[in-house]
Order: C-alpha cells, then sequence, then structure tokens
C-alpha cells in the first residue's frame, strides 16, 4: 500500500451522506482498487444535526466550519456536495489555492465560473472531478473527456433533467395538466418545493453548458443557450402531438455544431415514437452523442438520487486518489481549457427544423385559408394539417394543428406574430420544435 488518502467532505445531506456510506461499507474494496489507503479525515456541516449521522466508526474529525477542512494541510482531497453557489464556490477556490485536488456534483459553479475555475486550478497544478453533476451516477463526463477522445464529437442531445421527464411522462400517460403532474412529483419526492429551477429548464441549460464546455475546450456560457421550460406546457398539446402524429413531448438539451456556428437550446421539443428518447420515461434521463469515430451512441440511467449521485463521487474519489497515492495528480490536466479557444454560436431565429404549430381560431369559413396565406407569404411550408372541435379549455375556439416542412425558426415566429394580429385568433399560439 501506498501513503493514505487524506480526504475532508463537505455536505451530509441527500448526497453526502450516501457518499460517507459507500465508502466505509466498501472501504477495503475501493482501496484494493486504488491501490492506496485513504482515511476520511473531516466530515462538515453546518448543521450538528446531521454531524450526528455519522456512523460511529468513522474516526473522521467533524466540524460545522468549511473553513477547517479546505485550510487543514493534511487534506488531499476535498469533495464538496452541498449545492448552491456559495459557499460552495469559496470552497471549490479555497481548495484549489491551498492546494488541494477537488470533486465536486455543483453544476451551478462549473456552468457559470467554468473559465475562473478551471484557470486557478491550472495555474494550480490541481485537479477537479465533476462525474455526478450531470445526469449522476450515469459516467458521461468520464466518457466524453477520456473514453471517446479520439473522436470529433459534433453533437450532444439529450434528457437532461428527471423531474421533468417524470411529469411529462405523466400528462402523457394520464391526460392530465401540468400543475396535477407537478404535484405528483412533488409528492414522489422528485420536484423541489419551489421547483423552478427544473421546471423553467435552468438545470437543464448547466448540465448541457459542462458537457459543451468540456466537449469543445472551451467555457460554453449558460446564458449563450437558448432557453424555455415545461411550465407552460399544456396538456393539449401533449394529447394532441400523441394522438394526432405520433410524437411525445419531452424537454431537451441540445448543442451540435452547424456549419461551423454551435446551435444550443433546451427546450420542449416533439420526438416520434422511432427516437429512442420517446421511451425514456419517469425520472429516467439520457443522452446521445454524436462522433466522427464513435458514431451514435447513448447512455441512459437515473438521473437523480442519493446513491447514483454518490456513486459518481466516490468514482471521483477512486481516480484522484490514485493519482495523489503515486505522485501525479495535476501533472496532467483533466480539463483541457483555452480561453483562446473561442465558438461562433448560432442565433435561435437562425434554428432549422420542422416545428408543431396550434392555433385557436373562430369557427368560421375562411380561417385556414387566411392562416395558410400568412404562412406562406413567410414561406412556411406545410406537411400536414388537423381541424379538431372546441377541446377542453379551447371551447372558445377551435384548435387548428399543422405540422412544418423544415424552415427557419425566425420566419415562424414572424408568421405567428401577424396571425395572432388577426381577430379570428382568440388565443396565442404555440410552436413547439420536433426533433428527429
Amino acid at each position: 500500500m501506498k501513503r493514505k488518502v487524506k480526504i475532508g467532505l463537505i455536505g451530509m445531506g441527500t448526497v453526502g451522506d450516501k457518499v460517507l456510506d459507500l465508502m466505509c461499507r466498501n472501504r477495503s474494496r475501493l482501496e484494493r482498487k486504488v491501490g492506496a489507503g485513504f482515511d476520511i479525515a473531516f466530515v462538515c456541516d453546518k448543521n450538528r444535526s446531521a454531524l450526528r449521522k455519522i456512523p460511529g466508526n468513522c474516526k473522521a474529525r467533524r466540524t460545522t466550519n468549511w473553513k477547517k477542512v479546505v485550510n487543514d494541510p493534511s487534506v488531499d482531497i476535498v469533495v464538496e456536495v452541498i449545492g448552491g453557489h456559495n459557499p460552495a464556490k469559496q470552497i471549490v477556490m479555497r481548495s484549489l489555492n491551498n492546494s488541494k485536488h477537488v470533486v465536486t456534483a455543483n453544476k451551478a459553479i462549473l456552468s457559470r465560473d467554468w473559465e475562473e475555475i478551471f484557470t486557478l486550478a491550472g495555474r494550480k497544478q490541481r485537479l477537479i472531478y465533476f462525474e455526478a453533476s450531470v445526469l449522476s451516477g450515469v459516467p458521461v463526463i468520464q466518457s466524453l473527456n477520456e473514453g471517446l477522445e479520439s473522436s470529433n464529437i459534433s453533437s450532444i442531445s439529450g434528457i437532461f433533467n428527471g423531474t421533468c421527464n417524470y411529469i411529462l411522462t405523466k400528462m402523457t400517460r394520464e391526460g392530465i395538466d401540468f400543475k396535477v403532474a407537478l404535484k405528483d412529483a412533488q409528492k414522489a419526492g422528485l420536484a423541489e418545493p419551489d421547483p423552478r429551477l427544473d421546471i423553467e429548464g435552468d438545470d437543464t441549460v448547466h448540465k448541457l453548458a459542462i458537457l459543451s464546455s468540456i466537449t469543445w475546450n472551451a467555457h460554453v456560457k449558460p446564458d449563450r443557450i437558448y432557453c424555455e421550460g415545461i411550465n407552460n406546457l399544456s396538456r393539449i398539446d401533449v394529447k394532441f402531438a400523441r394522438e394526432e402524429f405520433g410524437h411525445r413531448v419531452k424537454l431537451l438539451g441540445v448543442a451540435r455544431w452547424n456549419d461551423g456556428e454551435l446551435e444550443l437550446y433546451v427546450r420542449p421539443c416533439l420526438v416520434p415514437d422511432s427516437h429512442p428518447f420517446a421511451w425514456v420515461n419517469d425520472e429516467n434521463n439520457a443522452v446521445m452523442l454524436d462522433g466522427d469515430a464513435c458514431g451514435r451512441m447513448m447512455f441512459q440511467g437515473k438521473g437523480a438520487g442519493g446513491y447514483p449521485a454518490a456513486s459518481a463521487v466516490v468514482s471521483d474519489i477512486m481516480y484522484l486518489s490514485r493519482q495523489v497515492a503515486t505522485g501525479v495528480a495535476g501533472k496532467i490536466p483533466y480539463v483541457d481549457y483555452s480561453p483562446d479557444n473561442k465558438i461562433q454560436y448560432m442565433d435561435s431565429s437562425d434554428f432549422e427544423s420542422c416545428y408543431y404549430l396550434r392555433f385557436t381560431a373562430v369557427d368560421k369559413p375562411g380561417v385556414l385559408a387566411k392562416i395558410s396565406s400568412i404562412l406562406g407569404k413567410h414561406r412556411v411550408s406545410i406537411a400536414g394539417v388537423y381541424q379538431k372541435g372546441p377541446f377542453g379549455k379551447l371551447k372558445k375556439g377551435v384548435p387548428i394543428l399543422m405540422f412544418t416542412h423544415r424552415v427557419r425558426e425566425g420566419s415562424v415566429r414572424d408568421a405567428m406574430e401577424e396571425i395572432d394580429r388577426l381577430k379570428i385568433i382568440v388565443r396565442n399560439s404555440i410552436l413547439m420544435k420536433v426533433e428527429n
């Protein structure tokens, strides 16, 4: 056995207590795989009640002050699993400044502060591992950063948020409203009391930003990603997409190269039943990668939960411990980041796709002709039309459903803006992207 690696664990919440459990329960097996022993030198949480949950056989020092952990010269690796922005960012930055390696599951700080964090890590020759920040226990970051390094990845697409996928699955299967499905998700412990980070798309934005940044060696900032959540989604469109067009609604995060520009978006999309994402249900997540050498591949699994995330954190600890024990940690950076690597981003108006449109109009002759005329003026070609009778909350008008041929999104939006000004339209029209 080489020298023991000293670990400081900060955060004893849903993930942290599972990390401690896995490391204590599987200690001998983990040490054999690492080729070195390790000690949990510190366990830190701001709440003393959380520290009382630590098993009696764990000899770690207990503290409510994270500074004691990151300032202790004996600690080799700081594990940050408290979430949020601060003090999490302070913990990471202070650890690096004190020449410690870091394991984190924090997607918020990584996505926003990538440049600052990895510039400091490079200067201090220290490593940051962060597998649990995206898809929890599904090893997509390790695969992108090492296993697929020989491939030029041209696109990343995925279902990155288990809460939203659970809600959309309930709406599809049971025909219920969004608010009802959200309450079910909260009762099941899958949605927070304040669910905005999930349902407004920000969580997915953070994860897509991280995967894009590590794949293309640049800081892809969250504010570069076009974002729509599912909070305004109607069961009417979920039902129509399924029954009339054979598609399911999924909240997707997509990053793909298009003529030298990076197309980035998070939004509800229609996927056909033939697409693998159509069958990723409940709280499961999935990500699909396209590369010139590896071809197309898909990873799927539980994207949330204490033990899946803890599994990824412990895996990171093992990778780092092996390097620390052999004295090579930090000699080669884990993240290849260059501030000089600039990316050209595609404007959302230039996205091209097929689109699902729903207009709600008065039930009179000539309505469809007026709508079609304006679409034609904006060069929006219609692939299919369905006109329904009054439905649910649309009793004041009748829905007209359309699928377009492939078209520039700006053209569709310009046409819809003009159509919504017509007196025959009784409520704002709906647009959703079709992802094939």
